[in-house]
């Protein structure tokens, strides 16, 4: 069972207060294992005081895990991720997204498991408290994921007294430590793509703004929500674009040997502003053998995109679907956003509508927002797009789970 989620995150913390919470959790580890219940302490440390418009830091540091390693297997150093949420309330809301990285000694059959500090930063907007109360979160070993949720009222473990004024962003995080970048998981109801020149300029090259995608990935054996940095580029053809969609990070390590030809990708660009519609792009098959442990990259997706409408055309990412070795995983954006803008004049039997046609295919329109948006589908856990099914179709070669919660019991 190797899909997994993983999560962006920023980082660096001052000066901090903190206080222990306790609460019982349930876990669920993966198919085919029984649930478990047991207890988390966590200590959140975030800055004391700050002003609005800082972006903040804040850390989650596990004092206990919810569990043992079960007598399954014995867990190598640095195989071990976890990610979370942590709620902000009071005078500001928001969900803040965090994850630690893929650092653990190794830890024996039945020995104490031992969770990396999670980090993420919070944007303030509002003055007066907020309180920080640590939420569900995801426990990523050997691939497979097992994810807590807590089954009482958990109680505040940070506060911020936030102050009045335009803030300075001393908090704004430089990525040192985190597993995914620089990129942060602070929302925009105002994308800022970038937008091409006019035709009359002669530009032909666009380069489009990265966003974070959240993704719902149906896989072969379940499934799983991530998160991960997209960008869409675009070259001028007469009235046509030549798109490129580029994942800007490795999604995962190979947990197994994969041989070339085996792996395809693709994904459906979704149309939004003065066109509808969707853009087919696909990439190539690896073109060499995947070693155990070598990084797995989502190849740069090309495809052509004849416009239907003149105007501001918006482009963002859209359904992504990886087959491997006789398998289909389909990752759907919970929330998307605009990475590129483009000037188009309508061309015969040009997208609007829903019949765009691409490099090597046609697409079907996809359910756009004025804005190129989708729709909110409830997805809470976000992270590096690692539950794409690139290896999905090894999980019948490599056998059942390694890894889940077993507070004081064997597993059955």
């Amino acid at each position: 069972m190797l899909c997994s989620a993983g999560v962006l995150l920023g980082v660096s913390a001052g000066s901090a207060a903190a206080a222990e919470v306790s609460y019982a959790t349930h876990c669920v580890p993966p198919a085919g294992i029984d649930p478990v219940d047991g207890t988390t302490k966590v200590e959140i440390t975030a800055p004391a005081t700050a002003k609005v418009g800082d972006t903040v830091d804040v850390v989650w540091k596990f004092t206990q895990a919810a569990s043992k390693n079960p007598n399954i297997i014995d867990l190598p150093a640095n195989s071990v991720q976890p990610s979370g949420t942590l709620k902000a309330s009071g005078a500001q809301t928001a969900d803040i997204a965090m994850q630690g990285p893929r650092e653990n000694p190794a830890i024996p059959k039945g020995g104490d498991m031992v969770l990396s500090d999670m980090k993420g930063t919070l944007k303030l907007t509002a003055a007066g408290e907020v309180k920080l109360t640590p939420d569900a979160y995801t426990v990523n070993a050997m691939s497979t994921d097992t994810k807590c949720t807590p089954t009482v009222t958990v109680q505040p473990s940070a506060t911020i007294q936030v102050t009045a004024g335009t803030g300075t962003g001393t908090g704004t995080p430089t990525g040192t430590g985190t597993p995914t970048g620089t990129a942060t998981p602070t929302k925009s109801s105002t994308p800022t793509p970038t937008t091409s020149a006019s035709d009359g300029t002669g530009q032909t090259d666009f380069t489009g703004k990265e966003v974070q995608i959240p993704y719902a990935c149906k896989t072969p054996i379940g499934d799983k929500n991530a998160t991960s940095p997209v960008q869409i580029n675009a070259k001028k053809d007469g009235g046509n674009f030549d798109l490129t969609v580029q994942f800007k990070k490795s999604v995962m390590d190979s947990p197994a040997p994969i041989p070339k030809g085996s792996v395809k990708p693709s994904m459906e660009v979704v149309l939004g502003g003065a066109d509808k519609g969707t853009v087919h792009v696909e990439g190539p098959t690896n073109s060499s053998d995947i070693k155990t442990g070598d990084p797995m990259t989502i190849p740069d997706l090309t495809g052509t995109y004849k416009p239907g409408a003149s105007g501001k055309s918006t482009l963002s990412p859209g359904v992504l679907t990886i087959k491997a070795l006789g398998t289909t995983t389909t990752c759907t954006p919970t929330k998307t956003e605009v990475s590129l803008t483009l000037d188009t004049s309508e061309q015969t039997n040009g997208a609007s509508g829903g019949s765009s046609t691409s490099g090597g295919g046609s697409s079907t329109s996809g359910g756009s927002s004025g804005s190129g948006g989708l729709a909110e589908t409830g997805a809470s856990d976000h992270g590096a797009l690692k539950a794409l099914g690139l290896v999905a179709g090894t999980a019948v070669l490599l056998g059942a789970a390694v890894f889940t919660f077993m507070p004081g019991r064997r597993t059955r």
